[in-house]
């Protein structure tokens, strides 16, 4: 069979399987062998294509031209008019950006994104490991075993990468390694929960390159000397789950799983584990108890999970998007990751961009990047030509910024000197109308929801800010603000875990920048 002339590229992922997906690609492939093209154009999917919330996405290659919002009543319109004509529809079509070089930039809401761990996302269809292959997964591993290269050498190359966990704390990983300690059984955890409001980054690099995970728990677990990985998975993220699953089952199909892996002494193999959809699971030994059968509760530590961990055992607990980047340092070196980011924080970061930004989407951009350029040149800017207001970053954990932090350099240093953390990777974008006295209600409403109850501090203190500051919106005074600010800081010094200690974060930042509007507001909601 000729090669094709053109390729239509469908997004499946969760949101636009909600929009219609899977009809609209069975309405391509109808349409094209109608109009006789089915020897010339393929219909293939692929993984998130940068944008969330514009329901079914299509690209059309070669050109590059991107659909947003397609329908079935589309297709035939892109059909008669592009694969026939050569006319793109422009009712339908989104600009990304001129670059058309895919190798450089990858496909996102820009094409100029310095793509490593989103590298493959959107490019590949993600349960094909042909596929996977075809463009550099397991060339890593194929590296370590061939050259021989040792579990310390494998640390050693993570350490001098300056690879930071990106799961929020920011703790470097090679050295979270080397700190395992010794013991015939050990495990490797790849923590996916992700239950942050806002945060799906973790879902969309599952959902889009599942090999890339699998290569990098496969290296970590050799480095660290565990023959057992679990991914513990939100019970929500079907697709996910699912693309692992047949992931994994391909990967073992392929002697890249197993006992002895492409026929080395190396063994190692991976079990999904389904968490249940509590918030406090995101916690490393919470997660653990889980994973164990019991109530996820977060564990008194010391001793850390690296010395009594899963079962007992000596355990390592990394985040997907820290695992995906492990392949990559293995394969170019650590000197390669160091070309991307600032000195202290190398390499780049997975964000995805909501709420108010006129095109809200899945980037990767270098650490220390200004968040004004994140939200203006990848997002598009403010919706509707609003003014922008604020971010909320890092999640429901997260800190507000203001105008007069959109230069800061988005990285854990430069945000920590702001008062600001990563955490999850979310970026909310406010615009002028929003308000930000209803979204911090509806914040401590989340962490009263989800507190575990295990200790009282954070059982009776999260419900106590919730109180203080319906309270204040009904009928208060700025004594009710002092009051909130003082709970939040008792919480955060004598709480059991991160859940109790996070609500004076995003409270002491909307009261530093905002409590003007604070003390200005009446008992009438402001929707954000």
């Amino acid at each position: 069979m000729k090669p094709a002339r053109s390729l239509v590229l469908i997004e499946i992922e969760e949101d636009s399987l909600l929009a219609g997906a899977k009809a609209v690609e069975q309405a391509f492939s109808d349409a094209i062998k109608e109009q006789g093209l089915d020897q010339e154009v393929r219909v293939a999917e692929t993984g998130n294509l940068g944008i969330i919330g514009r329901g079914v996405v299509v690209v059309i290659y070669p050109e590059g031209t991107t659909y947003v919002g397609v329908t079935e009543a589309d297709v035939p319109e892109i059909v008669s008019e592009h694969l026939l004509k050569g006319r793109p529809v422009k009712r339908l079509q989104v600009c990304l950006g001129p670059c058309m070089d895919r190798e450089k930039a990858g496909i996102g809401l820009v094409r100029d994104q310095p793509r490593i761990v989103l590298k493959n996302c959107g490019i590949i269809d993600p349960e094909n490991l042909q596929e996977a292959i075809g463009v550099g997964a397991y060339q890593a591993l194929e590296r370590v075993l061939t050259e021989e290269i040792s579990p310390k050498s494998v640390i050693d190359e993570v350490i001098n990468s300056g690879l930071r966990g990106r799961g929020g704390a920011g703790f470097p990983t090679g050295k979270k390694w080397s700190f395992t300690a010794p013991g015939d059984e050990k495990y490797l955890v790849c923590n996916a929960d992700e239950g942050e409001p806002g945060t799906c980054k973790d879902r969309l690099i599952l959902e889009g390159d599942p090999h890339r995970l699998i290569e990098g728990m496969i290296l970590a677990g050799y480095a660290i000397g565990a023959k057992k990985g679990y991914i513990y998975i939100r019970g929500e993220y079907s697709l996910a789950i699912g693309r692992m699953e047949k992931a994994i089952e391909q990967a073992r199909a392929n002697d890249l799983l197993g006992e002895h892996i492409l026929g080395s002494d190396i063994a190692f193999d991976i079990e999904i584990k389904k968490g249940a959809g509590a918030y406090v699971c995101g916690e490393e030994t919470a997660l653990i108890e889980s994973i164990e059968g019991k109530r996820g509760y977060p564990r008194l530590k010391p001793p850390y999970p690296g010395q009594v961990g899963l079962r007992g055992k000596p355990t390592v607990v990394n985040n997907v998007e820290t695992l995906a980047n492990i392949a990559p340092i293995i394969l170019n070196g650590a000197e390669w990751f160091r070309s991307f980011g600032t000195e202290t924080c190398p390499g780049t970061k997975v964000y995805t961009i909501l709420g108010h930004a006129a095109t809200p989407g899945l980037i990767e951009v270098e650490m220390g990047t200004p968040l004004r350029e994140i939200i203006y040149k990848y997002a598009g800017g403010i919706r509707d030509g609003k003014g922008f207001k604020a971010a909320l970053i890092g999640g429901a954990a997260g800190a507000f910024v203001d105008e007069a932090g959109l230069d800061v350099g988005m990285d854990y240093d430069s945000l920590r000197d702001y008062s600001a953390v990563l955490g999850s990777g979310a970026i909310l974008v406010l615009d002028e109308d929003a308000s930000i006295v209803e979204l911090l209600r509806g914040i401590l409403n989340f962490f009263a929801h989800e507190s575990c109850g295990q200790c009282a501090t954070c059982r009776s203190g999260t419900g106590r800010l919730v109180d203080i500051l319906d309270r204040f919106c009904s009928d208060g005074n700025e004594d009710d603000l002092d009051l909130l600010l003082r709970v939040a800081r008792l919480m955060h010094e004598a709480s059991f875990c991160p859940l109790g200690q996070s609500p004076v974060l995003p409270i002491e930042s909307a009261l530093r920048a905002f409590k003007q509007e604070f003390l200005d507001y009446t008992d009438v909601s402001m929707p954000v």
